[in-house]
């Protein structure tokens, strides 16, 4: 199973505000009065008011399950752990450590079994850090500098001289791609997925994507294929994501693996073709 290295992943950051600060901005941008979050994780709103003001620090336990509450990615719990003058509680682990070969063994297992269907593993910027075979013959249609030194998801479906120029519903597929990644920037508030955001919106045509109009009311966006012709050939995938489950360690929590399907029978016959070709 191929392993490919991955370009800038998300970093710690040193907390630049104090723990109040930081929990009434994250409250705000989940949307939440003081009184619904205090409720909800057994507090007075009162104690929750004096922290967010710097009257109070709140003990392990309670910052712990604000941050449960608030859905904050691992990375950020330690940082609100630091900035309240507590020791950090999840280890960040090097993918290639020896701490990590369990992990290698099943997330090749994975992919392996799902070929001739194209299969991921995504770090948390989206950089694609392993690829089974069939989504190896697709990175190979890039150019070399949407792959080296690593192949990132977004920007290699957006930009112009990357999937974006074989894809024929780029303004569905495109569409999806970008609301994707803003919210992944609303949850996440990380400044690399930001700054990525940023690059993907600079390219032509790309900004007019997000005009695509998403589900309405909210509901969720039910299979948008990404139609490709690649060398005459025509293929629609559909996508699925999946996460580890219950994970302690930054980088497990960070990674998901992506595994695309055959949207058609002919495109089903087509993938296999290309692996018997191979």
């Amino acid at each position: 199973m191929n392993t490919l290295h991955p370009t800038a992943t998300p970093s710690s950051h040193a907390p630049t505000s104090g723990i109040g600060t930081l929990i009434r901005e994250w409250r705000q941008q989940r949307r939440l009065s003081q009184m619904d979050l205090a409720l909800d994780v057994g507090i007075s709103t009162r104690h929750l008011s004096y922290v967010e003001t710097g009257r109070a620090r709140p003990g392990v336990e309670v910052l712990l399950a604000l941050a449960e509450r608030l859905a904050l990615p691992l990375r950020t719990r330690n940082v609100w752990l630091l900035a309240a003058g507590y020791a950090p509680r999840y280890t960040e682990q090097p993918l290639a450590s020896d701490q990590m070969a369990q992990i290698h063994a099943a997330l090749d297992k994975l992919l392996h079994a799902h070929d001739p269907y194209p299969g991921v593993v995504l770090d948390g910027g989206w950089n694609v850090v392993r690829a089974n075979s069939a989504a190896q013959r697709l990175i190979a249609l890039l150019p070399p500098a949407l792959r080296e030194p690593g192949v990132n998801m977004f920007r290699a479906s957006l930009h112009p001289e990357g999937y974006a120029a074989h894809t024929r519903n780029l303004h569905e597929w495109g569409g999806y791609l970008l609301r994707t990644l803003r919210r992944q920037v609303q949850e996440s508030r990380d400044p690399q997925l930001r700054a990525l955001e940023q690059e993907v919106l600079a390219y032509p045509q790309v900004a007019a994507l997000l005009e695509t109009p998403g589900p309405a009311s909210g509901a969720p966006e039910l299979l948008i294929p990404c139609e490709m012709e690649i060398g005459g050939h025509r293929l629609s995938l559909f996508t699925t994501m999946t996460a580890f489950g219950t994970p302690r360690d930054i980088t497990l929590a960070e990674l998901s693996i992506e595994l695309f399907y055959p949207s058609d029978p002919a495109t089903d016959a087509l993938l296999h073709q290309f692996a018997a070709a191979d």
